[in-house]
């Protein structure tokens, strides 16, 4: 990790809102073992041995992008990117601690099952 950035950094002048939906993510992704937060300049990396999830922080909500094996169907997802053969990149817009529910917490869980 960095030392030039922190987690907290991102959530300077941001509304508490999308402080709550990321401490969401956390508590949950924390359940599935090991897991680190590394702050970047413009994200907040969700690692386990590599990356499993980005988050970028805006004023209002959150854009996570959550690793997988194939692209995820589903309305939440505004954009999918194929990055290999077998790695899609998932956005998702979040700006309510209630949208991390458990449909999406198990797409968490699986992109930290094939980081790992």
């Amino acid at each position: 990790m960095s030392d030039e950035f922190t987690v907290s950094a991102h959530f300077e002048a941001k509304d508490p809102t999308v402080t709550a939906i990321y401490k969401r993510i956390i508590t949950e992704t924390r359940k599935f073992g090991p897991m680190v937060e590394d702050p970047k300049k413009t994200s907040i990396h969700l690692n386990h041995k590599s990356a499993f999830a980005g988050i970028r922080v805006q004023k209002k909500a959150l854009l996570l992008n959550i690793k997988s094996a194939a692209p995820i169907q589903d309305a939440r997802v505004s954009k999918s990117e194929k990055l290999s053969a077998s790695r899609y990149h998932q956005e998702i817009k979040l700006t309510s601690p209630e949208e991390v529910d458990a449909q999406l917490i198990s797409w968490l869980k699986d992109a930290y099952l094939i980081s790992g």
